[in-house]
Order: structure tokens, then C-alpha cells, then sequence
């Protein structure tokens, strides 16, 4: 893991100069953003996606890699031209400016929304969905085994268990359509994909034009959203399918300066950390068909 949850850049520049008291006054001066803990089961929601944490960025990053628009049934080149990324490789993004929750970093988009799905008992993070204008988001990280992919069987038992769920070639290779009815007995009509990395696999739900109109605005910011998630598997021993354990979110300043402080005292700091998995049965979200019990969905009308 990078130095505090920083990138390689990052932790590259600090081992090649030290950071002097002027810089790091300046640190520890900056604002303190304060990302909502978990605590709640209702969801708790940052506005604007974050926005504030992309203005400190001092280099110029390269362009992201925009992923594949035409469908296709397999997504080659994972981990060297396109994302989901694992936090160990090398040719990922530089994650500074990401907001990091635990089992994942989430990049920077203007105009997005996002909320945290925690335990009320516990307070344990649990999930979280992004919403973009008009679309939805729900993020998973699942632990998956060494020497095989889980999005195979996933998606086999999704279509199993759900006679009017259809498979079909996307952006990420074959995903799912799925409808699911909400309140008031609407039906919406969502996207699922799945992405294996090393040791994980990351799926994500999308609802709204991002589901249904696989080349508008939405669905193209959104998809490019997802390629750009950097994947931190821990070393937990976890079973297939568990969810990878998270935390409440820890923004890029909160980071920042929690590195000036402990290079200040000469020690660690203390910052939120992610539970230890695997969940309890009943913390555990459904990871097969019980889709509807996630976040997104509360949230339609």
C-alpha cells in the first residue's frame, strides 16, 4: 500500500526529498475535509462528489485511458491498458486526489454524488453508490481466489436465479440485464458488469440512462468512472464472494495530513481504518441475487 494510501508518484517524491517544516506547515494549515463516517444505516451522502480534493494536485497527470465503447465479450488487457486497477500496478493511476474507503479508491468526478451505506448498530461501511445526473452506481469489491475469475460464476447464478435477467456483450465484457421492481411496484431496469483483478473482483450496478442508453453522456462518464477505481485487496484471509472489508471514507487532505503530522512526531497516526472481514451474516450484503437489498435501490422513486 502506498505511504498513508497515496500513489506511487506520491510516495516516489517524498523518498527523493523530504518535506521541509514550511511545507509541512502548509499542510497541516490547509483546510481539514471532513468526510461523513458511517453510522447510519439510511445512506449518508457527500455532495459534488468530492470536488474540493482535486485542487492540490501539483503535477500534470496524463489523460486517462478511456475504455472500449464497443461491446465485446471478454475485456483483454485489464491492468495494463485499462482499469479497474490493483493498488500494486504499476502502470495504474496515480491515486493522490482519490477518495480511499477501504477496499477501494474512488476518482474524481465534477457533479457526482455519493452516498455510504453503514450499519446502524456497528457503524461499519457496508457499500456506496455514485449518482450522476440522472444514473446510479452501486460498487462492490468482492475477494476472489488466486488462480480462477468470479465474474464467470456470478453471473451464471445472477442469470440463474432470475428467469428475466439476459446476458449480453458491454464495454466490460458480457454483463447482465437485470429489472428489479422498487416501491410502488416500478420496475427499473439495471446493468450489471464484473471486472477480476488479483485476488478480487469488482462489480458495479448501473440504473438509469447509464443502464439503458449504453452511449450517452451518462453511461460513458459513469463506465469511464469505473475503469478508473484502484482495487486495495488487503491481506485479510477471505472467503469467495465475501465483501472486501471498507471503511468511512478518508479524503486526499485528511491523508495529507496525517503524513505531515507523523513526520512531524516521528510516529504513526492514527487514521480510519477498515474493519476486519469477513462480516457477520447479518451485516453481509447478498452477493448473487439479492440485489434489490442494496443502497441504489432505496433510493429510486
Amino acid at each position: 500500500m502506498g505511504l498513508f494510501g497515496f500513489g506511487k508518484k506520491h510516495a516516489e517524491k517524498v523518498s527523493e526529498k523530504d518535506v521541509d517544516d514550511d511545507e509541512t506547515a502548509k499542510v497541516e494549515e490547509s483546510g481539514d475535509q471532513t468526510a461523513q463516517g458511517a453510522g447510519d444505516d439510511s445512506d449518508q451522502t457527500d455532495q459534488a462528489g468530492h470536488a474540493d480534493q482535486s485542487g492540490d494536485a501539483t503535477d500534470t497527470e496524463p489523460e486517462p485511458r478511456p475504455v472500449p465503447e464497443e461491446p465485446q465479450e471478454d475485456y483483454p488487457n485489464r491492468g495494463q491498458d485499462y482499469g479497474p486497477w490493483d493498488i500494486n500496478e504499476e502502470d495504474g493511476p496515480d491515486y493522490d486526489e482519490y477518495l480511499d474507503v477501504g477496499s477501494y479508491y474512488l476518482p474524481f468526478l465534477q457533479g457526482i454524488e455519493l452516498r455510504i451505506k453503514a450499519n446502524r448498530a456497528t457503524g461499519d461501511v457496508l457499500g456506496c453508490t455514485i449518482s450522476y445526473k440522472s444514473s446510479s452506481l452501486e460498487i462492490e469489491a468482492l475477494a476472489a481466489p488466486k488462480t480462477m475469475s468470479l465474474w464467470d460464476g456470478v453471473r451464471e447464478d445472477l442469470l440463474a436465479a432470475n428467469p428475466k435477467a439476459s446476458e449480453k456483450p458491454g464495454v466490460f465484457g458480457m454483463e447482465v440485464n437485470l429489472p428489479i421492481e422498487v416501491k410502488g411496484g416500478k420496475s427499473v431496469m439495471t446493468r450489471i458488469v464484473g471486472v477480476d483483478g488479483p485476488r478480487w473482483m469488482l462489480r458495479g450496478i448501473f440504473s438509469g440512462p447509464a443502464a439503458t442508453q449504453p452511449r450517452s453522456a451518462e453511461a460513458k462518464a459513469l463506465n469511464q468512472f469505473f475503469s478508473e477505481i484502484v482495487v486495495d485487496r488487503g491481506e485479510e484471509p477471505l472467503a469467495p464472494r465475501d465483501l472486501i472489508p471498507m471503511h468511512p471514507p478518508v479524503s486526499p487532505e485528511q491523508r495529507r495530513k496525517a503524513q505531515a503530522q507523523a513526520e512531524e512526531k516521528g510516529e504513526g497516526k492514527q487514521i480510519p481504518k477498515r474493519i476486519n472481514g469477513p462480516f457477520v451474516a447479518d451485516q453481509e450484503t447478498e452477493v448473487q441475487t439479492t440485489i434489490s437489498r442494496g443502497p441504489m435501490f432505496s433510493e429510486l422513486r
